[in-house]
């Protein structure tokens, strides 16, 4: 039996859902067990939770972000491959945010509460870029997915040199991203000029200096 084609409205009810589920504490399941399971717990000073807790509540917030990139590319893409691709995408996300999540309760902290401003305005990139071309949404996701690379790489060099656990995490992370990447361009995406990265890079700071915070 054929998989029934979603309608429009289909797709909007199963995107309100995604979004209510990736902005809700604890309503997400990683697929893939936590990196860091398995590794000793070194034991941390007051200073040193609380600088690793930011960063990882800043890959949190950047994963919320990648959801709803996909989300809003998922909706509005013309080609069924392309919506395909981007769903596909966004569950592996999923496992990162859980991670992710795992981690800030291990180190007894919190997600951000800027998580829902974050959603509604790449979720707004997203789906303003599907409109444009298929093309254009795939070198969003390209583009995007090196931003986010970039942070890890510098979060492993930030994070606490005894907290094993959530460099774990991000190492895998970072992997996972890569592949994203590489992906979105062998799709046909369309690579992005400076200009726009520019104003990404800029939006991108803008986020992770006030999620590390709140």
């Amino acid at each position: 039996m054929s998989e029934r084609k979603l309608s429009f409205f289909d797709q909007l009810i199963s995107g309100a859902d995604r979004a209510l589920r990736t902005l809700t504490d604890n309503a997400n399941s990683a697929s893939r067990d936590i990196p860091s399971a398995g590794l000793d717990h070194q034991p941390l000073s007051d200073a040193e939770r609380a600088h690793a807790a930011g960063l990882m509540r800043v890959n949190h917030s950047g994963e919320v972000c990648a959801q709803a990139l996909y989300q809003g590319q998922a909706l509005t893409a013309k080609l069924p491959a392309v919506r395909d691709q981007m769903a596909m995408a966004a569950e592996e996300e999923v496992d990162h945010l859980a991670w992710c999540e795992a981690r800030l309760k291990d180190l007894d902290s919190h997600t951000s509460v800027l998580n829902p401003l974050w959603y509604a305005l790449s979720f707004g990139i997203g789906a303003g870029a599907g409109l444009i071309s298929d093309r254009l949404s795939l070198g969003f996701v390209a583009a995007t997915e090196e931003l986010v690379c970039k942070h890890l790489s510098s979060h492993l060099d930030r994070l606490p040199a005894g907290d094993h656990q959530s460099r774990a995490v991000v190492a895998h992370m970072l992997e996972d991203e890569g592949k994203h990447a590489e992906t979105a361009l062998a799709h046909g995406g369309l690579p992005l000029p400076g200009p726009v990265k520019g104003v990404m890079t800029l939006v991108s700071r803008a986020m992770t200096e006030s999620s590390y915070r709140i």
